[in-house]
C-alpha cells in the first residue's frame, strides 16, 4: 500500500495584516495551519523581516553588527535609506531609543522631526518602536503616529499599562498596532481585548509575545507562541488569530555569546561570527514557531535567515 502522509485540518486562521503605503505595501500572515506545512494548509505570505535603524547612533551595540553601519548611523535618514538602497531591506524598523529618560530623553517633537526625515527618505513600509518607557512612550508615539499619517505604519507597542493613548494614535492616523504581553498566553489575550474594546479592528494587530535569545529562555518563549497558534488555529479564538511578530535584535545582542572577548574566551570561535550565528539560530527558531515579522539586525543574519525561509515555503 503506499504510504499517505496524514494531514490535520484546522478551524481557524490567522488574520493577514497589510502595511506600508502604494506598491511597497507588504502583507504577513493569512495561514490556516501551522508553520510551513504547506502539503497540508495554505500560507500566502512568507515570513517577512525588518532592518532595525535607532534616533541615535548605536553604541551600546556590540562591534560586529555596529561597524555594518559606520558612516551612516549618526543620521536616522541616511541609515534608513542605506538599509533600503544598500541592504535591500523590504521594511525598516525605526526604534526611538533616544527618547528614553535614562538616554537622550528627547522629546516627542524630536521623535516627530526623526519620523519625518526617516519616511521621507525611503519608500518601504515602516515600524516606529517606542523606547520601551512606558509613559514616554505613550507622548512619543502619539506624536509620531500623527507625523507618519498616510503611511500605514506599524506603531508600538502598546502595553497594559499604556495602551489607551497609543491606540487612540493608531485609531486617528490609521496605522497597524504592536500589542506586546509579558510572555503569558492570557495576558495577550486580554490585552487583545482591551485593545478591540476601545473600537480598533482586530486584523490590525500583530502580537508580541516578548521574545528571548537563544540560550536566554527562548524554550518558554517557543511554547507561548506555539500555545498561541494553538488557540488561535485549533480552538478558532477570534482574540488570538492575529501575526506574531519577534523584536529579537536587542535579546541577542546583548548576550555574552555575541560579545564575549575571543581573548576571554578563544573556544567559543570568532567573535565576527558568534553574534550573527547567535541572531540567525534565534531567528530561525522564531519562525518555527510561528513567527510572522522579525525585527533583526545584522544584514549576514537575515541573508542567512531568508535564504532558509525560502527553502521552507
Amino acid at each position: 500500500m503506499p504510504f499517505v502522509i496524514p494531514k490535520d485540518t484546522y478551524a481557524g486562521k490567522v488574520n493577514a495584516l497589510t502595511f506600508g503605503s502604494g506598491d511597497k505595501a507588504v502583507t504577513v500572515g493569512g495561514e490556516n495551519g501551522l508553520p510551513f506545512l504547506s502539503f497540508e494548509c495554505s500560507i500566502p505570505n512568507r515570513p517577512l523581516i525588518a532592518l532595525e535603524i535607532q534616533d541615535v547612533a548605536p553604541s551600546d551595540w556590540p562591534d560586529t553588527v555596529r561597524k555594518v553601519y559606520d558612516g551612516v548611523s549618526d543620521s536616522p535618514a541616511k541609515w534608513a535609506r542605506f538599509c533600503q538602497d544598500s541592504l535591500g531591506a523590504k521594511i525598516v524598523a525605526l526604534r526611538l531609543t533616544g527618547t528614553h529618560p535614562d538616554r537622550e530623553n528627547r522629546s516627542p517633537e524630536d521623535a516627530v522631526k526623526t519620523v519625518t526625515e526617516v519616511l521621507s527618505a525611503i519608500d518601504v513600509p515602516v515600524m516606529i518602536l517606542g523606547s520601551g518607557h512606558i509613559e514616554k512612550d505613550s507622548q512619543v508615539l502619539k506624536a509620531a503616529a500623527e507625523a507618519a499619517k498616510g503611511k500605514e505604519c506599524i506603531l508600538g507597542k502598546a502595553q497594559e499599562e499604556n495602551y489607551k493613548t497609543i491606540v487612540t494614535a493608531a485609531i486617528a492616523s490609521n496605522h497597524k498596532l504592536i500589542a506586546m504581553s509579558q510572555l503569558d498566553v492570557n495576558l495577550a489575550k486580554q490585552l487583545n481585548i482591551l485593545i478591540t474594546q476601545m473600537g480598533f479592528n482586530k486584523d490590525n494587530i500583530i502580537m508580541d509575545p516578548m521574545s528571548s535569545a537563544l540560550g536566554y529562555g527562548i524554550e518558554y518563549t517557543y511554547s507561548v507562541m506555539e500555545r498561541i497558534r494553538q488557540a488561535a488555529l485549533v480552538q478558532n479564538d477570534p482574540m488570538m488569530q492575529t501575526p506574531l511578530l519577534c523584536d529579537i535584535g536587542p535579546n541577542v545582542w546583548k548576550t555574552k555569546e555575541s560579545a564575549a572577548p575571543e581573548s576571554e574566551l578563544p573556544e567559543w570561535g570568532a567573535l565576527t561570527e558568534r553574534g550573527i550565528v547567535w541572531e540567525s539560530v534565534t531567528a530561525s527558531t522564531m519562525i518555527m514557531a510561528g513567527c510572522n515579522l522579525l525585527v533583526m539586525r545584522h544584514p549576514k543574519a537575515i541573508e542567512t535567515v531568508n535564504r532558509l525561509i525560502g527553502e521552507l515555503m
